[in-house]
């Protein structure tokens, strides 16, 4: 079993999520990501490969607890403990609060920030073993400023930002970061939202130094 450390990402998609994911990997990170479909993850995982990179793919659903445990106890079991976890899962549900199901507004929560939760439960053992790590959170421009037609989006992004407070102040005391990456605008290459500068925050947080560790980035 190789000794480098394991960066997660659970919600790997072609723009934070890969860039995350390349910027770990340049640190020496092996890199496992977490998604709901093995298509895109073959391709990402060859693009790494041919960069030198190593990285991993598991299929799971943020939406499914059971199978988001059994995703970590095999990435455990298999490759060795996480020592960064990045949740980037979101669910995107354009809807009108007054159009908005009570039923969907919690199946999207259950994603946007029940999940997360969730996924930290399976890490924390494995990051404590460690003497210490890193949990990040992808939020959004939503939690400050909400947006009608995406309800439900910030409503989650508010709660995860909220959570994101709460275990920073609870875990800083072991040695573990928790912070959230806010990102205030459209992610787009080539723009001060672009996937490989917000990659940069994320690693930066992760960086950061006890005592002078911050518990959110905002992006604007």
């Amino acid at each position: 079993m190789s000794t480098e450390p394991i960066c997660v990402i659970l919600g790997a998609g072609p723009g934070i999520g890969l860039s995350v994911a390349l910027r770990f990997a340049s640190e020496g990170y092996r890199i496992v990501l977490m998604s709901r479909t093995a298509e895109k993850q073959d391709e990402y995982i060859h693009k790494m490969a041919g960069m030198g990179y190593e990285a991993h793919g598991l299929i799971t659903d943020a939406a499914d607890f059971a199978t988001l445990t059994q995703a970590f106890k095999q990435l455990h079991t298999t490759l060795g403990p996480t020592k960064v976890l990045v949740y980037n899962a979101a669910a995107y549900r354009q809807a009108k609060p007054s159009k908005l199901s009570a039923e969907d507004l919690e199946l999207d929560f259950r994603i946007n920030v029940a999940s997360a939760l969730h996924a930290t439960h399976q890490v924390l053992p494995s990051i404590r073993e460690q003497g210490g790590g890193s949990i990040i959170f992808t939020g959004g421009g939503v939690a400050f400023e909400p947006m009608p037609a995406w309800a439900s989006l910030g409503v989650g992004k508010a709660g995860l930002r909220n959570l994101t407070f709460s275990l920073h102040a609870e875990l800083a005391p072991e040695n573990i970061h928790v912070a959230i990456v806010s990102v205030c605008g459209m992610v787009k290459a080539g723009t001060r939202f672009d996937p490989d500068t917000i990659a940069d925050a994320f690693w930066e947080l992760h960086e950061q130094a006890p005592g002078k560790r911050e518990r959110e980035i905002e992006i604007r």
